[in-house]
């Protein structure tokens, strides 16, 4: 007769020494990080070992690990090294991983039930809400990053502002076409939720920006009366705490007014900046993100939380809640047992099944305390502002955009000679990739390539800044005549 079958090890003693090898190793890989290269590419035979056969039978958790060490870890992504500066991803903390290993073991769904991963998500709604300036019974719900937390919010005001029972009848019950308004710079993430929720990228109003790239308030007061009397209906306006090319924060504020005076939804996309309300240095910038309607934040960029770990507040729990509440028979709340409580986070967002990811927030909160994450974020501005300053002094190199939050953009520039200034650049960004040097990413400004500098880090240093330029400058002189014109 066989032997049941299960997944638990065979021998629990092995697997517990092979935990322990684990957590020395990652302990150690992140310990040493600024040794090694940033990022380094994979050759066309590595990436060949990825299309293996469907295996039929396995390998064993100590084979399959050691393919991890020698076939995957060289070659990650490199985010949580020092001078990791792309598009715009918090560094993590190894204190987050243990916490994320935590959540892997207990394995709750965080989408219903009476068990205390609820209070635990409770609690963290309850303390961004308090950063925010919220009220401590504003609604809210950790999600997967900005991207969904956005929509969540854009969900709730196209439901609360459509002017009927949008959730029976349908958009097209709707006698006048749902407009929103956002600036130029606003992420794209926010044009993808209003695709996918009917209201259309044609009636996405695009507002221009000034030359510190927010939003300009006149454009946007000119094209709401036009779309009024056009016949459109006005829903919402979106502001963003920290724009994705340059940092940049609208005025809230006003945009707070505007939304007042005209009756409309008022978000903040405030996947980058709306964490900084932290720092007492950026807390001023951000005045009126607390007369928004609802805030997207992201928690795994400024905050440091690992992958995944974003959140959505909505100031009216209650318009939240009936956004997404649906209670079928099968999920009919008790008044005891497992299935008791009435508020459960299935009804406020899409998932029902969902991983418990506020106990890393809950447990980094509690490790670090806000004032030393907000004296990480405030460092991270004041180094921008260094970054900047080195860029200045030097005559071959150009700020091409105001220092916006912790975002630098510049580009090489020599101070002789004719070049194809986009393309040069791109080949130094890319140099300075493969090389490992350092991973900065890159946008166009006003049809400038530029490199570009995101520094949601807390272990880099200035010296780090200061290899980057030199770096910089060295390829940039080494290549440029290849790029005459």
């Amino acid at each position: 007769m066989s032997a049941y079958e299960t997944l638990d090890p065979a021998d629990w003693e092995d697997l517990r020494s092979l935990g322990h090898d684990m957590i020395d190793d990652m302990i150690s890989w992140m310990k040493d990080l600024r040794d090694r290269p940033v990022w380094q590419p994979m050759s066309i035979e590595q990436k060949e070992e990825f299309f293996e056969d469907l295996p039929d039978r396995g390998i064993g958790p100590q084979k399959v690990y050691e393919e991890f060490r020698s076939e995957v870890l060289p070659y990650i992504m490199g985010n949580p090294h020092p001078r990791f500066w792309a598009w715009y991803m918090g560094s993590s903390s190894i204190q987050g991983a243990l916490a994320d290993f935590l959540t892997s073991v207990t394995n709750s769904n965080a989408g219903a039930g009476n068990h205390v991963g609820q209070l635990i998500e409770d609690q963290v709604i309850q303390w961004m809400s308090e950063i925010v300036g919220y009220p401590k019974m504003a609604g809210g719900i950790i999600v997967s990053g900005g991207s969904m937390a956005n929509f969540v919010g854009l969900a709730v005001a196209r439901n609360v502002y459509s002017g009927h029972d949008l959730r029976s009848e349908g958009l097209r019950q709707s006698d006048r076409q749902m407009t929103i308004y956002a600036s130029t710079e606003v992420h794209s993430c926010n044009q993808k939720a209003l695709e996918l929720m009917g209201i259309g990228a044609n009636y996405f109003r695009r507002i221009p920006v000034n030359d510190d790239y927010t939003i300009r308030i006149e454009n946007l007061r000119n094209k709401i009366a036009e779309d009024r009397s056009n016949g459109f209906h006005p829903v919402c306006i979106i502001g963003t705490a920290g724009t994705v090319n340059t940092g940049a924060i609208d005025d809230l504020e006003n945009l707070a007014k505007v939304c007042e005076e005209e009756d409309l939804w008022f978000h903040v996309d405030g996947a980058i900046g709306a964490i900084a309300m932290l720092s007492d240095h950026v807390r001023p910038q951000l005045k009126g993100i607390e007369r928004s309607d609802s805030v997207a934040l992201d928690l795994h960029k400024w905050m440091h939380i690992p992958f995944e770990a974003g959140c959505v507040l909505v100031k009216d729990r209650k318009q939240h809640k009936s956004t997404f509440q649906l209670t079928p028979e099968y999920l009919q709340q008790n008044v005891r047992g497992l299935a008791s409580g009435n508020d459960w986070y299935s009804d406020y967002g899409i998932q029902l099944s969902r991983r418990l990811k506020a106990l890393k927030i809950w447990m980094a909160v509690k490790e670090y305390g806000v004032l030393k994450l907000g004296r990480m974020i405030s460092r991270n501005v004041e180094q921008a502002v260094y970054l900047a300053s080195l860029v200045s002094e030097d005559p071959e190199l150009e700020l091409t955009a105001p220092i916006g939050l912790d975002i630098v953009c510049y580009r090489y520039k020599p101070t002789e000679g004719t070049y194809d200034l986009n393309a040069l650049n791109k080949e130094i960004l890319i140099q300075i990739q493969e090389l490992g040097i350092a991973v900065p990413s890159y946008t166009t400004l006003n049809g400038n390539y530029c490199i570009r500098v995101a520094i949601a880090n807390h272990r880099s240093r200035r010296n780090d800044f200061e290899f980057l330029i030199q770096a910089t400058i060295n390829i940039g002189q080494s290549i440029k005549e290849d790029f005459v014109i």
